[in-house]
C-alpha cells in the first residue's frame, strides 16, 4: 500500500488516468479453508484460487487479509449467513468472500466492483475457476458505482441491463415494498474515507428490512458485514468515522470480530500491532415505521 498519508481516495481523482506502462502480469493467491470448521463436511471444496490483476489504482491487485478472515467467518457461520440468502459484495476485488458465500449455499450472490473492464473480467475469471457449473446460475458479476440507485424485482432478483441473469442495475428508484439483499459484504473498503456516504447510501437502498422478530437481533438478521484493518494507524479515527456516520443515519453498529493476521505491508509506517488486526463489524437497522 502506498506510504503517503493522503486521507482521500475519491474515485473521481483516479479515473481517467494518464497513460501508463503496461500492468504487470496477474498473480494468483490461494485461500485454504480451515480444516477445523464443521461445514467442511457439508460443502465439498478445499480451497479458492484468487487471480489478481497485476496492478490497479483501485487496489484490486491485493488479496487483503480482511478478505481471508471474512471467508473463514462466512464458512464458520454458513448455515445462518449464506444458506438460501441473497448476498451483495461491494468493491469485491478478487471476490474471495462472495465466491465463498456462493460455495456455501447462497441463493444468489452479486459480485460488484467499479465498472472497469480489467477488474470485472478478473472477477469473472475467478468465478469460472472456482464455482462449479451446478452453482453458476447463483452468482453474477456486475459493474457498479457506489450510491447509484438500485432496483429489485418482486422475485428477489434485481433488474439489470448488463446480462441475462442479472442482479443489480442503476438508474431506478428502489421500491421499499420489494425484496432486497439479505446480506451486504464489505471487505477493506472503509479506508476510502471520501466514499463513506456513498457506501452507506448503497446499503440503505439495497439491504432488506425483513426480520422475524424486531425485538431480537438474530445471526440471520439482514445486515452489512464490514471487515477491515487500519492500514494507516494515524488515520484510524477516519476509518471509524464510517460507523459514526452510520449511527447518525439510524444504523446499529457493533464490533463482533477481531483477528491478528499480520500486517499486509510490514514496511509501511505506523504501529505494526494495529495494522495486523482484522476487525469485523455488523450494521443493521429496524424497518421504518409507517403512519397508519
Amino acid at each position: 500500500m502506498a506510504q503517503e498519508d493522503s486521507e482521500e481516495f475519491g474515485i473521481g481523482d483516479i479515473f481517467p488516468e494518464p497513460p501508463r506502462p503496461p500492468s504487470p502480469e496477474p498473480t494468483v493467491e490461494v485461500y485454504y479453508r480451515d480444516p477445523n470448521i464443521h461445514n467442511n463436511r457439508i460443502h465439498d471444496w478445499v480451497s479458492i484460487s484468487i487471480r489478481l490483476v497485476g496492478s490497479h489504482p483501485l487496489w484490486g491487485h491485493h488479496l487483503w487479509n480482511a478478505a481471508r478472515s471474512f471467508a473463514t467467518y462466512l464458512d464458520a457461520n454458513a448455515s445462518t449467513l449464506c444458506a438460501g440468502r441473497t448476498i451483495l459484495e461491494l468493491g469485491a476485488g478478487g471476490a474471495l468472500p462472495g465466491i465463498a458465500a456462493t460455495l456455501l449455499g447462497a441463493k444468489k450472490v452479486v459480485l460488484t466492483d467499479y465498472p472497469d473492464h480489467d477488474l470485472l473480467r478478473n472477477i469473472a475469471i475467478n468465478v469460472d475457476e472456482n464455482v462449479p457449473p451446478r452453482l453458476r446460475a447463483n452468482v453474477d458479476v456486475q459493474g457498479y458505482i457506489w450510491a447509484q440507485l438500485v432496483a429489485l424485482e418482486d422475485d428477489g432478483v434485481p433488474v439489470s441491463h448488463l446480462s441475462s441473469a442479472p442482479v443489480i442495475t442503476t438508474g431506478h428508484i428502489v421500491d421499499a415494498s420489494l425484496p432486497r439483499f439479505d446480506l451486504i459484504l464489505m471487505s477493506d473498503l472503509i479506508f476510502n474515507h471520501s466514499q463513506h456516504d456513498a457506501l452507506l447510501n448503497t446499503c440503505e437502498q439495497a439491504l432488506s428490512f425483513e426480520r422475524s422478530n424486531q425485538d431480537t437481533v438474530l445471526p440471520s438478521t439482514p445486515a452489512v458485514l464490514v471487515f477491515f484493518s487500519h492500514h494507516r494507524p494515524n488515520l484510524a479515527h477516519r476509518d471509524l468515522n464510517f460507523f459514526t456516520k452510520a449511527r447518525d443515519r439510524g444504523w446499529t453498529c457493533e464490533e463482533f470480530f477481531s483477528q491478528n493476521m499480520g500486517a499486509m505491508f510490514p514496511d509501511d509506517p505506523g504501529d505494526l500491532a494495529v495494522r495486523s488486526v482484522v476487525h469485523g463489524w455488523r450494521l443493521y437497522r429496524t424497518p421504518p415505521v409507517h403512519a397508519s
